[in-house]
C-alpha cells in the first residue's frame, strides 16, 4: 500500500528540520561571539567609594567596632570611625559608645580617640571624652576609663558637667553599681562645686 503523500511530506519535513535547526542555532551562537562589545576594565563596577592609592599610603579601617557583656549584666558597645595600625598595635578615632545597664538606663559615651588596656580590662577614651547620662547629666573630661569586666566609667582628671540641678565641676566622677545587687550611681566627687540652676 503507498504511503500518503501527506505522510512523505511530514517525514521529509522532520529529516530537514533536524539539520536545518542546529545549524541556525550554531550560527546564532556564532554571531554572538562575533559581534559581542569589546570589555573595557574601566567599566567596571566601584565596588568601593573610597580611594584605593590613598588607603595603600595611609592604611586605616573605617567602622571598627567593639561589643560585649559585663559581670552584672550591662551591654556595652563602642564604634569607632576610623582604626589605623600603629606601633603600639593601633589606635581608634572618632569614637562612639552605649552603656545599657540591666535596669534599662542608657549611657551615651564619646571621644574623638580610644586606646585598649587589655590587661586591665578598660578602654581608655581619650583627647577629650564625654559621657551623657541616663538622669540629664552631660560630663566633659579630658579621659573616660571604661572597664569591660563590670559596669564603671571613670573620669581621668577633673570633669565639668551641667545637669537637671545646673552647671558643676569636680575632681573626679564614678558611674558604677552600688553593691554586687545595688543601684547604678553617677558620683562626684573631690572638690565639687555646683551653679545652681533652677528651671524657671
Amino acid at each position: 500500500m503507498p504511503t500518503p503523500l501527506r505522510d512523505r511530506w511530514h517525514s521529509r519535513l522532520v529529516s530537514v528540520l533536524k539539520v536545518l535547526l542546529p545549524l541556525i542555532a550554531l550560527v546564532l551562537l556564532s554571531t554572538l561571539f562575533l559581534f559581542s562589545r569589546k570589555i573595557n576594565p574601566e567599566d567596571a563596577i566601584p565596588y568601593a567609594s573610597v580611594d584605593v592609592e590613598d588607603r595603600l599610603r595611609d592604611p586605616k579601617m573605617t567602622d571598627a567596632g567593639f561589643a560585649g557583656m559585663t559581670a552584672d549584666g550591662a551591654s556595652l558597645t563602642i564604634a569607632a570611625g576610623e582604626a589605623k595600625p600603629t606601633a603600639d598595635g593601633g589606635a581608634l578615632k572618632l569614637v562612639q559608645g552605649l552603656l545599657q545597664t540591666p535596669d534599662g538606663a542608657r549611657t551615651e559615651l564619646a571621644s574623638a580617640a580610644l586606646a585598649l588596656n587589655s590587661a586591665q580590662k578598660i578602654i581608655e577614651l581619650t583627647d577629650g571624652a564625654e559621657l551623657r547620662a541616663a538622669n540629664g547629666y552631660v560630663v566633659q573630661a579630658q579621659g573616660l576609663g571604661v572597664a569591660t569586666d563590670t559596669t564603671r566609667v571613670e573620669s581621668r582628671g577633673p570633669i565639668k558637667a551641667t545637669g537637671p540641678g545646673g552647671q558643676l565641676t569636680a575632681d573626679h566622677m564614678l558611674l558604677s553599681q552600688q553593691g554586687t545587687t545595688g543601684p547604678y550611681l553617677l558620683v562626684f566627687n573631690g572638690k565639687v562645686r555646683l551653679l545652681y540652676q533652677p528651671d524657671r
